[in-house]
């Protein structure tokens, strides 16, 4: 059965991502990577709340102690979201001028995995994977990827999920929660236009593996043998990333770009870089915080 999609925020960003649910605060979180900003809208009263930063915001995630993480260009900081300051924890990729942070997500082991992409196109293979940690510790996670993206766990915590925009890959390792630390990868998907190449993605309760179709204007289903159980196409041509929201953990929220450079289809969904929701028959995961 095909969902109803609605525009729950006709915000019109550059390139919204990043999305993750604070079920403390009934706060859907999201990043404009290109606006420099992070957004927290209220579930219930759509209000949104907006913080600047100096460079741009490839993505974050919710601390412990209330701050955020977050992958600023080069750095990984900490911010606290009441007084507006932050402090350093780590560089990644400073001296290279082509690359910048991009997806990111805090997982279930309290580190913050992150990586990095080549941000001039053509886009060739430069870019890593790196896990974080508190202390502000950096392991080098993978190498030799175009777009870093696509992080999720399997409900079980030991299977996680990586994609690769550029090359449409995307891998699955085994994950060990207790030492952080993730052996036997794998390819579980090879995905290319017809679909959508792989952006930002999440998981479900049932293990299901959700895909930003980015070049397709799709978001697909997949079960956890890697088989397509779902294509939805969405009403804008760019989504970005899927996130499972709500009180109940049962709406998909998918966040959008603008595509720029492209005047017909901009013209053509003037809505692109806006959030959408649709209730589907799954459930999300609870969101991991740092530390």
């Amino acid at each position: 059965m095909t969902p109803i999609i609605t525009c729950l925020l006709d915000g019109r960003y550059e390139l919204a991502e990043g999305l993750l649910w604070d079920e403390l605060t009934k706060h859907l979180f999201f990043c404009d990577i290109l606006g420099k900003q992070i957004h927290a809208m209220h579930w219930d009263s759509k209000e949104v709340t907006t913080w600047d930063f100096p460079k741009v915001v490839g993505s974050f995630g919710l601390c412990k102690d209330g701050r955020l993480i977050v992958a600023m260009k080069d750095e990984i900081i900490l911010f606290d979201t009441g007084t507006k300051m932050y402090e350093v924890i780590a560089k990644i990729e400073p001296d290279n001028p082509r690359t910048r942070l991009n997806d990111g997500k805090v997982g279930p082991d309290g580190a913050f995995w992150v990586g990095t992409m080549d941000d001039i196109s053509p886009r060739t293979p430069i870019a890593s994977l790196y896990r974080v940690t508190p202390d502000g510790n950096v392991t080098q996670i993978a190498t030799e990827i175009r777009t870093s993206n696509g992080l999720a766990w399997s409900p079980d915590n030991k299977t996680m999920y990586h994609s690769d925009t550029g090359s449409g890959e995307v891998f699955a390792y085994d994950f060990d929660r207790d030492f952080g630390a993730v052996t036997n990868q794998r390819k579980f998907l090879q995905l290319d236009n017809t679909v959508g190449r792989p952006d930002g993605a999440t998981t479900d309760t049932d293990g299901n593996y959700w895909s930003a179709g980015v070049s397709a204007g799709n978001v697909n289903c997949f079960d956890p043998d890697g088989q397509l159980l779902q294509s939805i196409a969405m009403p804008v041509p760019r989504p970005t990333i899927p996130c499972f929201a709500g009180p109940n953990l049962g709406t998909l929220v998918v966040a959008s770009l603008r595509p720029h450079g492209d005047e017909e289809l901009l013209k053509e969904f003037p809505k692109s870089g806006g959030l959408f929701a649709m209730d589907v028959e799954h459930k999300g995961l609870p969101t991991c915080r740092f530390g």
